[in-house]
């Protein structure tokens, strides 16, 4: 092992540690690893999760959030003037914001500026979180300033203070700050963890311009449980006198969002579809696939050409003569053509784990990290696009295959009903866990929760899969062969449950044990030496095992968790984790 990756592998020993989180640990996927290491008497590793329930707690008085993350940076060895000098472009939403940051820093990238970028959650790699110029930090980086910001809050702590050291986030998005500063970067694109109004990442106090992306139900129990409660939270990053643009929205939240700016007397406009840029010019073409990619590359143009035009950089597209926006009193951003430095940076934007396609000889990867109502709708449409796109194989069946899995406060059975129009020949459940053992497993396992926690919510998901199943069940459901009819309920890992379910459904224990069953040693990259013994001994498993030995063609899409999809591209990609 390297000295770097002897040096990160003991940083993830320590993680942030607060008084107030006596039984927790801090989860490796949502933060830093929590294996064992000296503590001070009476703390204990602090996880992402109890960072959420704190939140709740406050969500009542804001200030006390940002307050005390100002208190973290300031004993980090910043002030918030220091964060005006990294240009930043801050972006917040339900779905896509992910997506329109990496458009938004391709695009300026192409200009040939430095570039930072800070994001969530990461799916293989915590540095992946935090990238220069677009690559992930290097793991000397990344220890360096872990181990000096780590001593820095250490030294700096107060008895009388109630919260001493940082959650996983608050730190990370510390070390991103310290990084970018330090690599003086031209500016920084700084995605939002959850919501906008109390996120750690809104001490920002003077960004350079402002995104909102689609907005949708997520976080429910944090956020509220209406589109409007959560527009009014993504609506907390406005400032006053600071530009912002948003796509198209339903009208409800688009007034929430309206009213949020008028009130601070920040600007904000509508962006146009990106079909009125491309009037008169070359069709775009963009990096990520899927059609709802295209509004979070229309909103990253206006984003990107905003920050151009308030740095006084040179040729930022000609404008087009245009209509006044009428939805909601909103004005129309500008509509104008994108330059060659725009069409190039959407043109190689990339972004893993959404809409990401995998070909793999017989079999292909479809990889989307959907996990709400609206982004699954997207996935599925590009999913079915997709397939009809697709280049058939001569002879021999073809089969679909579903790998997903669901957390937190999502409803599985609304996202699994969505995926029933797609006719999978199997649906396979896994935990977000690689491997069984948590040997390095340490960034995808939450160590908040048991095997057996994460197991039975799977088999809840196998549940909901066969009854939706029999509802839509008819003689010409499946156009393609399937397991044999009449087998027994399903390859569980765990206690039967009392009711039959689907003879198209398996639950596999981890990750690995289900791809190896779905790629049947036929995907050249992952050939693990064995597969475990009994994987195949229930009768739907050794089935459904001749049919994908024999299939022509195998089509995977693995969706309802980014952390699902982290963990497949794990194993599908191993120079994803050097």
């Amino acid at each position: 092992m390297s000295r770097a990756r002897s040096h990160l592998r003991s940083a993830f020993l320590l993680a942030a540690v607060s008084p107030l989180s006596a039984t927790t640990r801090f989860g490796a996927r949502r933060g830093l690893s929590a294996w064992p290491a000296p503590q001070e008497p009476g703390m204990e590793y602090q996880t992402n999760a109890s960072y959420l329930e704190q939140v709740k707690r406050q969500r009542g008085d804001p200030q006390t959030q940002l307050e005390a993350m100002e208190l973290f940076l300031a004993r980090s060895g910043l002030q918030l003037e220091d964060l005006d000098q990294l240009n930043i472009i801050h972006v917040t939403g339900t779905k896509g914001k992910g997506s329109t940051c990496a458009f938004t820093e391709r695009i300026l990238r192409s200009y040939g500026l430095k570039t930072g970028f800070f994001s969530s959650p990461h799916l293989v790699q915590v540095r992946e979180r935090i990238r220069i110029n677009g690559q992930p930090i290097s793991p000397e980086l990344f220890t360096n300033h872990f181990w000096r910001l780590y001593h820095r809050l250490q030294e700096t702590k107060d008895g009388s203070s109630c919260v001493s050291m940082p959650a996983y986030f608050r730190f990370l998005t510390l070390m991103a700050f310290h990084i970018f500063l330090q690599e003086k970067v031209d500016l920084a694109v700084v995605e939002v963890g959850i919501g906008g109004a109390y996120d750690c990442t809104n001490i920002i106090r003077k960004p350079v311009v402002c995104g909102v992306s689609s907005l949708g139900l997520d976080h429910t129990s944090l956020l509220g449980d209406t589109v409007e409660k959560i527009a009014w939270q993504k609506g907390g990053i406005f400032k006053r006198g600071v530009p912002a643009f948003t796509v198209l929205q339903p009208d409800g939240p688009l007034a929430v969002l309206r009213d949020r700016a008028q009130q601070i007397s920040c600007p904000l406009y509508l962006c146009p579809p990106l079909e009125a840029l491309e009037e008169g010019g070359p069709p775009l073409t963009l990096g990520l696939e899927g059609e709802h990619q295209r509004s979070n590359a229309a909103l990253a143009l206006q984003l990107a050409r905003c920050w151009l035009q308030q740095k006084d950089h040179q040729g930022i597209g000609e404008l087009k003569a245009s209509q006044p926006s009428l939805q909601w009193q909103l004005p129309l951003a500008p509509v104008f053509q994108p330059t060659s430095h725009m069409q190039h940076g959407l043109r190689d934007t990339e972004w893993p784990g959404r809409t990401q396609v995998l070909r793999r000889g017989p079999l292909t990867w479809y990889l989307d990290g959907a996990h709400t109502v609206s982004s699954v709708q997207a996935c599925v449409r590009w999913f079915r696009q997709a397939l009809r796109g697709r280049d058939r194989p001569d002879s021999g069946p073809e089969v679909r295959v579903l790998l997903f899995n669901s957390t937190g406060d999502r409803d599985p059975a609304a996202l699994l009903k969505l995926l029933q129009p797609c006719q999978f020949h199997y649906a396979v459940f896994c935990p977000n866990l690689t491997e069984v053992s948590p040997t390095g497993n340490e960034d995808q396992q939450n160590f908040t929760v048991t095997l057996d926690q994460v197991l039975l919510r799977c088999l809840t998901h196998q549940q909901h899969w066969s009854r939706l199943d029999k509802e839509q069940a008819s003689p010409n459901l499946w156009n393609s062969p399937g397991p044999e009819p009449g087998g027994p309920a399903s390859l569980l890992l765990a206690p039967c449950l009392p009711h039959p379910v689907s003879t198209s459904s398996l639950v596999f224990s981890c990750i690995s044990h289900a791809l190896q069953w779905i790629s049947q040693g036929r995907d050249p990259v992952f050939q693990p030496p064995s597969p475990p013994r009994g994987l195949l001994a229930h009768p739907v498993a050794g089935s459904g095992a001749s049919v994908l030995r024999e299939a022509a063609a195998i089509h995977v899409l693995v969706t309802g968790s980014l952390h699902l999809v982290g963990g497949v591209l794990k194993l599908l990609e191993p120079s994803l984790s050097q």
